[in-house]
């Protein structure tokens, strides 16, 4: 799955994103049903940018898309878990430069208050640092395997 993209789906299966830099994979996942739901997401707002008509591009507008196709499938928001990664300063030499946002720092806060305000618990994260990763997603269980560009591997 790329940039901008997201996908719904239930076990089995695995779900897989490649190089999220700055971008913030959005994990969602119901338990009981084993529905989860992937996105790509490269901008933390949709009303900030004028080619906004995707809304798979973009934290804020992505999130209910997930959530509205997972519960068309049978799932439950009050079972919904969310796990984040990514998001990382892929710039820093920008860092600290007057007027210059981290794109990467602000879709974490981005996700991070709209999960809150929509009740979804944020279980797990693997973001920031300076480097891409890559995610692949067990439906069956709900696990997320991160590997990031030097070949540490982590599960969460």
């Amino acid at each position: 799955m790329g940039v901008a993209q997201f996908r719904i789906g239930q076990a089995p299966g695995t779900m897989i994103t490649l190089a999220l830099g700055s971008c913030l994979g959005i994990v969602l996942y119901d338990a009981t049903t084993r529905i989860g739901a992937l996105a790509h997401a490269m901008h933390p707002h949709r009303e900030r940018v004028k080619n906004n008509a995707n809304r798979a591009k973009f934290v804020d507008s992505v999130l209910p898309v997930l959530l509205d196709g997972m519960a068309r499938r049978g799932a439950r928001r009050e079972r919904i878990v969310a796990k984040i990664f990514g998001g990382a300063r892929m710039f820093e030499s920008y860092t600290g430069s007057a007027g210059v946002m981290q794109i990467g720092d602000e879709n974490i806060v981005t996700a991070r208050k709209e999960l809150a305000a929509m009740g979804i618990p944020l279980v797990a994260e693997c973001v920031g640092g300076r480097s891409g990763r890559t995610i692949a997603f067990d439906l069956s269980n709900g696990s997320v395997a991160v590997r990031d560009v030097e070949s540490n591997e982590a599960v969460y």
